[in-house]
């Protein structure tokens, strides 16, 4: 499995500002998808007695797991984060691919793929980037579009939630004074004016309580009791669509929606909370809330177990999670059952199936905040998210509203039950969350990846949620492969085949942020995955020889001098660049040669002919990478 490795904070800030100056783009969104507020529009919602500039935000999972998902889904227009749910198990082996997009959305992850300490690490150092775009001035906001939410999310017992690990990241996101102190020393020198920023340290004060499935209610009840009495914090339980009972629920399924081929297994209604069960802890769980003045709310939903029958995540996955439009409406059935017990009594988040069209229904019936996730995973990824406030505004404009509760208000005209009650209906039967209108699957145009070159869609990275996948420039053109053979004292050289350069840019892979999910393969239109084939890099040597099982690249530059490590068909390789003599080191020789003239300027030891086709590789990338006015996680802080 493919491991996360953090990228550096001084690296992270250097490459976002070098970006900005660069190429008026953050983490490879372009300006153009920043959505910095409506000045003739407030967005804002409370959510526990704070306020968010917008209920709009990315769901607890893959686009917020890293500091740069965090600061993409915030620069899309996003103010309310779901970070991703933290566990005491945090070594876990997850399959690979683990998301399966090609129509209504299937995975098999379910928590952080990073050790507790890091994830910590990597929500405050979102925050204090966040932060150093708003201070730095580069990204200019409407006045009251600043204020945003980090709710966390843990999981997924109680025996695991009280554990010291947990605890001690719950109190580092409560007060994270110490690792905004460590972090702000690695601002590099020459953007040491921000050292004196005012980051925030109280980053977050509020959980969404993710539990496994089939979790007993009575442990639900006591997980949430713990957060709110003894770690003192708000608290959301988030709920099952097995609620709606077996019956309801594969009538909607199979017979409203046609997912007919699509099972759930009666193992998972078994364990899960009842309607009544859940209606009671919520009741009580509302009630102490209210007792120790804290927030306490739902939300719908989780994703739904069913059975791995598709034949595109690994067979030994007996299980797999339905996301996606499906979803949807199971999810607002099962609101449309709360709202009709509590009425609005009790706050709701909702995430399940949301894009841009359905996101202002969700708001027009009072819920907040309203996530996405299987939409982000689609072609434009992160660039996806203005247009939702945009549709927002439009859907406000329609009504004459210019907040969030006129909007709720003229929207369906009447109290929220029975607005939302009238949206269920509309839902449950639009076609649009049916099978037939979510069957299809990304078109593939029968060729394969390669190395270099390929259709140049550039679909691969905006679909990453991690920002792995980027772009380089090379010149067109053509490249002579040369060969040389030592001969007694000197050597003979020969010109055979070459490399072909003919698309604008090419296509490569930060390795230290793909986590191999597939989701890249699912969307690109040749065959292969962008993050198999295409040039792998890692951030540091060392991460490239711990990788040996992978193929890939690691640069580095220090002194004058530029060294590419490389790996070939697991054959280990190396080419150092000292003025204007390149060291070239591989199974079986190590010679040094003047790179505009190889054949001429040879010398060393080889045990037979050398082929320089990967030297030339190397080279390439080298100079592509290092180029002065190119951007890329390799070269930032370089």
């Amino acid at each position: 499995m493919a491991d996360f490795v953090p990228h550096p904070f001084g690296r992270l800030l250097s490459r976002m500002f070098r970006e900005i100056e660069l190429k008026d783009a953050v983490f490879d969104l372009p300006r153009r998808a920043f959505f910095t507020g409506d000045p003739a529009k407030d967005f804002s919602v409370r959510f526990h007695g704070r306020t968010a500039s917008s209920p709009l935000g990315p769901a607890a999972g893959p686009h917020t797991q890293l500091a740069q998902n965090i600061v993409l889904a915030w620069l899309g227009g996003a103010r309310v984060f779901e970070l991703k749910t933290v566990q005491v198990l945090d070594r876990l082996k997850i399959p690979r691919p683990c998301i399966d997009m090609r129509n209504v959305g299937y995975n098999v992850e379910w928590s952080q793929e990073l050790r507790i300490e890091e994830s910590l690490e990597e929500y405050v150092k979102a925050s204090m980037l966040i932060d150093l775009l708003r201070a730095g001035g580069d990204v200019a906001l409407t006045p009251g579009f600043e204020r945003s939410i980090f709710d966390l999310s843990v999981g997924y017992d109680l025996k695991g939630v009280k554990s010291e690990k947990v605890r001690g990241f719950i109190e580092g996101m409560k007060d994270a004074r110490r690792t905004v102190a460590r972090l702000r020393t690695q601002i590099p020198e020459r953007h040491a004016r921000l050292r004196d920023v005012d980051f925030r340290t109280a980053v977050s004060g509020s959980v969404t309580l993710s539990t496994f499935h089939g979790c007993p209610p009575d442990e639900i009840e006591a997980i949430a009791s713990f957060m709110l009495e003894e770690m003192g914090l708000d608290c959301v339980v988030k709920l099952n669509p097995t609620l709606l009972g077996p019956q309801d629920l594969r009538a909607l399924l199979h017979g409203t929606m046609g997912y007919e081929d699509v099972h759930v297994p009666d193992a998972a209604f078994d364990k899960d909370a009842t309607w009544e069960q859940a209606c009671g802890f919520i009741e009580r769980l509302r009630a102490k809330a209210k007792s120790l003045g804290r927030g306490f709310g739902v939300k719908f939903s989780n994703t739904l177990v069913v059975e791995n029958r598709e034949g595109f995540l690994p067979a030994a996955e007996k299980t797999m999670y339905l996301s996606g439009a499906p979803l949807h409406v199971l999810a607002m059935n099962l609101v449309g059952r709360l709202r009709e017990r509590f009425g609005s009594d009790v706050p709701v988040s909702f995430s399940a199936g949301i894009d841009k069209t359905n996101f202002p229904d969700a708001v027009s019936l009072g819920l907040a905040p309203v996530t996405v996730c299987s939409d982000l995973l689609a072609p434009g990824g992160y660039g996806r998210l203005r247009g939702y406030s945009e549709e927002l505004s439009r859907r406000m404009d329609a009504v004459e509203a210019a907040t969030i509760p006129e909007f709720i208000s003229k929207s369906r005209g009447g109290s929220a039950p029975a607005s939302t009650k009238a949206y269920v209906v509309e839902a449950t039967g639009d076609a649009r969350y049916a099978k037939a209108r979510n069957s299809g699957a990304p078109k593939k145009i029968g060729s394969r990846l390669v190395l270099f070159d390929c259709v140049t869609c550039d679909k691969c990275v905006p679909v990453c949620p991690n920002d792995a996948n980027f772009t380089y420039a090379v010149p067109r053109g053509e490249v002579p492969v040369l060969k040389l053979r030592r001969e007694g004292d000197s050597w003979t050289s020969r010109i055979e085949g070459s490399l072909r350069f003919d698309q604008k840019h090419q296509l490569a892979n930060f390795a230290d942020f793909c986590n191999e999910c597939g989701n890249c393969d699912v969307f690109c239109p040749e065959d292969g995955g962008p993050y198999v084939i295409k040039p792998r890099f890692f951030g540091t040597r060392r991460s490239w020889e711990q990788t040996k099982d992978r193929d890939g690249f690691a640069l580095e530059r220090e002194g004058g001098v530029e060294t590419v490590h490389g790996r070939f068909s697991g054959r280990e390789y190396s080419l150092i660049l000292r003025g204007d003599e390149s060291d070239y080191t591989g199974p079986g020789f190590r010679v040094r040669y003047s790179p505009a003239d190889p054949a001429g300027t040879i010398r060393g030891l080889a045990e037979g002919e050398i082929d320089l086709t990967y030297a030339l590789i190397m080279d390439l990338l080298r100079r592509a990478l290092f180029a002065p006015d190119a951007v890329s996680y390799v070269d930032a802080g370089q």
